[in-house]
């Protein structure tokens, strides 16, 4: 994938809405030294988050687990497409460690695609979950997880583990889904968000999808009605930035007040909340997507870690 950065549609130009005042490079220092030092990925550097500096400077980052190297090419994703390496045992570890230091209260937990795994890497997101747990007991853990093609005990595996809230992203509408994620489906993420919520009621589920691919209203409200009958708890919603030349163009700029009336739409049907803005992201201020639809068992915190992947 090339490095080259434009966050352009077709002769589309960025509206004021998108135009951010970003803080000196110099306020992520410190964050960014601890993630070189554990030897560990974000997905804010490989997927060329528009929020990164932002994140970095309050001391929040997004980690991506199991690599570098997805399986899939998401027409979105700019993290890189190709033959995945081994599994690096050591990292729940490592991770654990920088959570610990950084002082973290709520950790997103993500990863890549690996459909080279016969567990599609499940295993190894419970064994960082529970690295977490063990070195900061009291803190959130949220994982964004890819489909893991559908496997209902690579699903229960990561469950099982207790994340207290479980993440996976449909991103679009169904109809764009052959060039937007060729290789999954819109019925599986919503099969597999049932599923979390058959495997435990309690727990708070959450998915997100971009505006700016070619959807049409009428998709988008089918979306949101499909995703409230899998008793989705949280939806994010935000502009799709195309990531380079080679990634899918931006169809248009969705105003403000169009995120705003539907986030009206969705907390009708019954969301718990719906995170929805032109730079929302599903792990960008993640701790405040959550605020209030918890007990009282894990303070409200800062600041927040996203940990792993693209949520494909």
């Amino acid at each position: 994938m090339t490095k080259r950065t434009a966050d352009v549609g077709v002769g589309l130009r960025k509206p004021a809405w998108l135009r951010m005042r970003l803080p000196p490079a110099s306020a992520a220092e410190s964050l960014q030294r601890t993630v070189a030092r554990h030897r560990l990925h974000t997905v804010c550097r490989e997927a060329r988050c528009p929020n990164a500096l932002d994140c970095h400077a309050r001391g929040t980052a997004t980690f991506m687990i199991l690599g570098d190297i997805c399986t899939r090419a998401c027409g979105f994703c700019a993290v890189t497409t190709g033959r995945p390496g081994a599994v690096d045992e050591l990292e729940p570890l490592r991770l654990a460690l920088a959570v610990r230091e950084l002082g973290l209260r709520h950790v997103v937990i993500t990863s890549v695609d690996r459909d080279d795994l016969a567990d599609q890497g499940a295993d190894h997101f419970a064994a960082c979950l529970g690295a977490v747990r063990r070195a900061v007991p009291e803190a959130r853990i949220e994982v964004l997880t890819p489909d893991f093609q559908g496997l209902v005990h690579a699903i229960a595996t990561v469950v099982e583990a207790g994340p207290d809230i479980y993440n996976h992203n449909v991103e679009t509408v169904p109809r764009l889904y052959g060039t937007v994620r060729p290789k999954a489906t819109f019925e599986r993420s919503i099969e597999l968000l049932r599923y979390v919520k058959q495997l435990r009621p309690d727990m708070l589920t959450k998915s997100g999808l971009m505006l700016g691919l070619g959807e049409r209203p009428q998709e988008i409200r089918k979306v949101l009605q499909a995703l409230r009958a899998a008793e989705v708890d949280v939806v994010t919603i935000g502009q799709y930035l195309r990531p380079s030349m080679r990634h899918l163009p931006v169809r248009r700029w969705a105003p403000p007040d169009e995120f705003a009336a539907w986030a009206d739409y969705g907390h009708g049907l019954g969301f718990r909340h719906v995170f929805a803005g032109p730079l929302v992201r599903s792990s960008f201020h993640a701790e405040e997507q959550v605020q209030g639809l918890e007990g009282s068992a894990h303070p409200q915190t800062p600041p927040t870690l996203a940990v792993g992947a693209t949520g494909a």
